[in-house]
């Protein structure tokens, strides 16, 4: 019966996953452990905790790309300053509400690369070369809602 059970998971998992995902849960709920089709729920494991780094890095760069702009970009401070700002108010708070000490620190050991990808953005829709080589942000910055760059 077990290995029917597991079978028949992983034969649902390639038709329909969503279906696969209930009866997954109520197995897990109901303790049948030993039925589980854990190849397939380990896939899945893994896979949504590299979507949820990913969306974080995205969050994190749109907010690098918006504080260079109201930072550096001087020609066109005065007429998107209020958008660049609400829109990293709105990224910040899209963190704040999924941040985890463990996605903290996968921030902190990435930002060096999501800045040069938020950097390469902000120069090639420019056609500025003056933003920092480095992170001018500490990621305690880049997250508090309250702080943006001198204007």
């Amino acid at each position: 019966m077990i290995i029917d059970t597991q079978k028949k998971l992983k034969e649902l998992y390639e038709i329909d996953d969503y279906l696969w995902l209930e009866e997954t849960i109520n197995l897990l709920k109901e303790n049948r452990l030993n039925e589980l089709d854990l190849e397939n729920l380990i896939e899945e494991l893994e896979s949504l905790a590299r979507r949820d780094k990913l969306a974080l890095q995205s969050l994190l760069e749109q907010i690098i790309r918006h504080l260079l702009l109201i930072e550096y970009w001087q020609d066109e401070r005065e007429r998107s300053y209020r958008h660049w700002r609400s829109e990293v108010t709105s990224f910040r708070g899209q963190i704040s509400d999924r941040m985890t000490t463990n996605f903290y620190h996968y921030l902190t050991e990435n930002k060096s690369s999501i800045y040069r990808k938020a950097r390469k953005y902000v120069i090639d829709s420019t056609g500025l070369e003056t933003f920092p080589p480095e992170c001018p942000y500490t990621l305690d910055k880049l997250l508090d809602e309250d702080w943006f760059p001198e204007r």
